[in-house]
């Protein structure tokens, strides 16, 4: 069965949701990637100010996710998903109606709230809608959204030979396409009343121990996703002297995506205990970097040392593919079915927040790197990170601590005493 047979194969609202995916992707990297550039380079602010609007566009939505997984609980993914997607329309709409300081600051908070509240609503949405193939639409979601983050940069490249501001219009019309098309096709479902406290929620999400300790151990798999738009490009252009080897870098993720994802994910899911193949996933992204590493400290640029990079840019994208529907379809299998959005909101700030940090101290080796001659270094921050986050999972494996996976069996000898399946690590 083919992509689009198995997307045919879905409800109405999960095919809905897979474009939405497409066109938020579309959308976000149509504008966001030149925003910096165009605050700099086009208004002329300084970098402190260009740093406090990009900054509070990215605390907006990563601090609020949990908000807007607790209003998809309360008020229904539907409405949630929305509301997000109309207020990424005027966010993205401000930025090309002014140039002051205010208009952008209340631009960029809108469009980080926006993303806060569309992003767990969505997923919630498509785990409650896909049933028993939650990782199969998951992955499905995976190749709609690589797809979108290829065609995001290549129209905005194109507009922005006309000017910034027709990036931010088109960009603010796919989303209010989407908006449209949302409150047109997608159902409404059913939204039960809830019999406890938004803080009440908070509280039972934030004191369950395995589903945190589930969400640090994931800090890799954000991590180093965010190295495909900060060390690879950088990498695939000194490697290769050619500017537009980030383009094929992006293309061949994104055909990589649409020819082995949805097999990927068939194939392992036949399989018992999900959080092994996770972990794998995790071990894949880290030795995506390995390659890269070989000429990192090149310097006489040549297009076939460009192979290295787009090999490990390829382990990278595989890793995600094996990892990431397993990784959504387990988020609500910690809690409660009326905590679904909750559990993702809460995840998503988690690793949000962690992969920001992960970024920012990768970003200190690429710099040290510069300083001191020590090419690898980045590298090999990026493949400890990778083993590391895949040694932590498999031991929360080993405990019996993720949901609907089989504990790895243990010597007798490096057992201390019973261990449930629901015990805390």
């Amino acid at each position: 069965m083919n992509t689009l047979t198995a997307v045919r194969s879905f409800p109405l609202a999960v095919r809905l949701l897979l474009v939405n995916q497409l066109g938020v992707n579309t959308g976000f990297y149509l504008l966001i990637p030149y925003l910096a550039i165009h605050l700099s380079d086009g208004l002329g602010l300084s970098a402190a100010v260009v740093g406090v609007v990009l900054g509070l566009r990215n605390l907006s939505q990563q601090g609020l996710f949990l908000i807007g997984g607790s209003a998809a609980d309360r008020l229904g993914a539907r409405g949630v998903i929305i509301a997000g997607c109309a207020l990424r329309t005027v966010g993205f709409a401000l930025f090309a109606l002014g140039d002051t300081l205010p208009l952008l600051v209340a631009a960029s908070i809108l469009s980080g709230l926006a993303g806060a509240l569309f992003n767990p609503a969505v997923r919630t949405y498509v785990a409650q809608e896909a049933g028993e193939r939650k990782a199969e639409a998951f992955a499905l979601f995976n190749v709609f959204a690589t797809t979108g983050a290829l065609l995001g940069p290549l129209l905005g490249s194109l507009l922005l030979l006309v000017d910034f501001r027709a990036a931010a219009v088109t960009a603010a019309a796919v989303f209010a396409v989407l908006t449209l098309a949302q409150l047109l096709v997608l159902p409404a479902g059913q939204v039960p009343a809830p019999d406890t406290k938004v803080l009440g929620d908070w509280r039972e999400a934030a004191r369950d121990h395995r589903f945190l300790a589930f969400s640090f151990a994931m800090i890799g798999m954000y991590g180093l996703e965010n190295q495909l738009y900060l060390l690879l490009p950088q990498a695939a252009v000194r490697a290769s002297g050619w500017e537009g080897s980030t383009g094929l870098l992006f293309l061949a993720g994104t055909v990589t995506s649409l020819l082995f994802q949805l097999r990927i994910t068939r194939a392992l899911k036949a399989r018992s205990g999900h959080g092994r193949w996770i972990a794998a996933g995790l071990t894949v992204m880290g030795l995506g970097f390995v390659p890269p590493a070989l000429v990192a400290g090149t310097a006489d640029p040549h297009p076939l040392r460009l192979l290295p990079v787009l090999a490990g840019t390829l382990l990278l994208h595989v890793g995600v593919m094996i990892a990431s529907p397993f990784v959504l379809e387990m988020i609500p299998a910690f809690g409660r079915e009326s905590l679904t959005g909750t559990y993702y909101g809460l995840y998503y700030m988690v690793s949000g927040i962690a992969a920001a940090v992960g970024s920012a101290g990768i970003g200190w080796a690429m710099d040290t790197a510069g300083h001191t001659g020590l090419s690898w270094l980045p590298y090999a921050c990026c493949l400890a990170l990778g083993l590391g986050s895949a040694a932590a999972l498999t031991r929360l494996r080993r405990r019996g601590a993720l949901p609907d996976d089989e504990p790895v069996p243990q010597p007798p000898h490096a057992r201390t005493g019973p261990r449930s399946r629901s015990e805390t690590p």
